[in-house]
């Protein structure tokens, strides 16, 4: 798989969209091999972590969010069902699995029923390791502040706003993919 090849694909030009993306998706890709790395235990597919870290937002040139550069015709939220699409097309369904769960803590057919949200009524809920820390990597980094790495209390705060279930199966994950540092560095 050459993701970016599919990038090039989808952003051929270089615009602030491409720079966005690019950008993001590095930050992503980068924590979440980060934290691969502290924790050999889990076994984690490293080389898919970088391939669907970098592809997970592929669907936001398709959507309507002005403030980061994407005009496109469809609601944000669906921009994770609309990059799996994309990467199903391409043949890559385990990555396409990632686009799809990696909005919020992941969206359950209850929240897509009550919110009356724009996608298929199921579950898009991270199942596989790779996907819970793509998922987790993901919540450190905004779209509109390239360059700004939140805490963890902001990576909570923002998630918060969407409701105590998906903040929950966040706080799992910090437990699991909890970093310790070295003793040198306590």
């Amino acid at each position: 798989m050459d993701y970016q090849a599919i990038i090039d694909k989808y952003y051929p030009e270089d615009n602030a969209l491409r720079h966005i993306l690019l950008v993001h998706s590095r930050s992503v890709a980068d924590k979440a091999l980060a934290i691969a790395g502290q924790h050999p235990e889990l076994e984690f597919d490293r080389r898919f972590i970088e391939e669907a870290a970098m592809l997970h937002d592929i669907g936001i040139v398709r959507c309507n969010a002005p403030g980061i550069q994407c005009f496109g015709s469809e609601p944000y939220i669906c921009h994770g069902h609309i990059g799996a699409g994309m990467l199903l097309a391409e043949g890559f369904p385990r990555h396409a699995r990632v686009c799809e769960r990696h909005t919020g803590a992941g969206i359950t057919r209850e929240q897509i029923l009550v919110k009356h949200l724009p996608l298929p009524m199921h579950d898009f809920l991270p199942e596989t390791p790779e996907e819970k820390l793509i998922c987790y990597a993901d919540k450190f980094f905004s779209k509109s502040h390239l360059d700004h790495e939140k805490s963890l209390e902001e990576a909570e705060t923002s998630l918060a706003k969407f409701g105590e279930e998906g903040l929950q199966r966040f706080r799992t994950w910090e437990q699991m993919f909890r970093i310790v540092p070295d003793e040198e560095d306590a």
